[in-house]
């Protein structure tokens, strides 16, 4: 009976593992996040389960085959946290390529939404008994130019929403769909022409700080940015300066660059010491979620299921449909 170690565990994910059948698989749930220092309690187990915040470098790596451990079972899309060079005809690494590109695509569509016609704002208002609706203007998304990153999945369905909403959409990716109604643009003509970019991409050595401080220049001024994929597409400083200056009107962002010791934790009673976050969450018209895009009951269940997948057709010699591309 194969036994998993499940690291960086969280309640809803105990809760909807164990809602999906897996006879044969047992799971060891842990909180600690797997890295070189945590892989000794993987020992007597023959997987790990791991998450967008684990670090599988090279080190952890060799321990776990020492244990031997022959497969990383990502319960995510992303996998840019995993030494893939050494990886390689070491160990099998499985991930969920699309557990609910709806989840992540209306997700950022809240954001915009809510930023746009200042929902936070008019929510607290309101509870003070403050009717007023004094700086709660927005502007109508019908008619607005909205740039897309990436049109993989998540890119297409928001792609899809935005239309509904009457916007004109471009989009840029270095791989285009042929034969799509995608209209496709260069990088730089979406970060001139858009009033709206919303980030859809992997994070790649090319899209790392894909929005920085030059192509941030390039904008229109009063720009709205969402990411809702990862936080290192964003140079957090240059967005900073840029929203100071009234250059972004408005970014939401449900990812950082340097979340993966904050997210997913409750630092309500303690001082956090990253600068720029806090930074960002005195500003009024920044909006930030704890990297809960994919958070839906839907998406959930759909992350249980094809991970346990994945890790029965480990075990039973099956072809591995969802293995990386190392």
């Amino acid at each position: 009976m194969p036994r998993i170690a499940f690291y960086d565990t969280k309640k809803y994910d105990e809760e909807y593992f164990e809602k999906v059948e897996h006879p044969g698989i047992t799971f060891k749930y842990l909180e600690n996040k797997l890295n070189s220092d945590t892989v000794e309690l993987a020992r007597g187990c023959d997987g790990v389960c791991a998450f967008v915040h684990d670090v599988i470098d090279e080190e952890t790596i060799d321990k776990l085959v020492n244990y031997d451990i022959g497969i990383v079972a990502m319960r995510c899309a992303g996998y840019n946290n995993i030494d893939l060079k050494k990886a390689k005809d070491k160990i099998k690494v499985v991930r969920v390529p699309g557990y609910s590109p709806y989840a992540v695509a209306e997700h950022a569509m809240g954001l915009l939404l809510c930023l746009n016609r200042k929902i936070h704002k008019a929510y607290f208002r309101t509870r003070d008994y403050n009717f007023s609706l004094n700086n709660l203007a927005g502007f109508d998304l019908h008619g607005r130019t909205v740039g897309v990153m990436g049109t993989g999945k998540i890119g297409r369905v928001f792609i899809d929403i935005c239309k509904g909403f009457g916007m004109d959409v471009i989009a840029y990716d270095p791989y285009p769909i042929q034969g799509s109604n995608i209209k496709y643009v260069s990088k730089e003509e979406l970060f001139r022409t858009s009033d709206i970019i919303s980030l859809h991409c992997p994070l790649t050595e090319e899209t790392k700080y894909i929005i920085n401080e030059d192509t941030l220049a390039m904008m229109k001024d009063g720009v709205f940015i969402i990411n809702t994929s990862r936080g290192s597409l964003i140079e957090s400083e240059a967005l900073y300066e840029a929203i100071k200056k009234g250059k972004v009107g408005a970014a939401g962002l449900d990812v950082y660059e340097e979340e993966s010791e904050i997210f997913f934790e409750d630092f309500s009673n303690t001082i956090i010491s990253d600068d720029v976050l806090k930074l960002f969450l005195s500003l009024p018209n920044v909006l930030i979620t704890s990297h809960q895009a994919f958070l839906t009951a839907d998406a959930l269940i759909n992350i249980a299921e094809c991970t346990i997948n994945n890790i029965n057709a480990y075990f039973n010699g099956e072809k591995l449909e969802n293995e990386i591309s190392y």
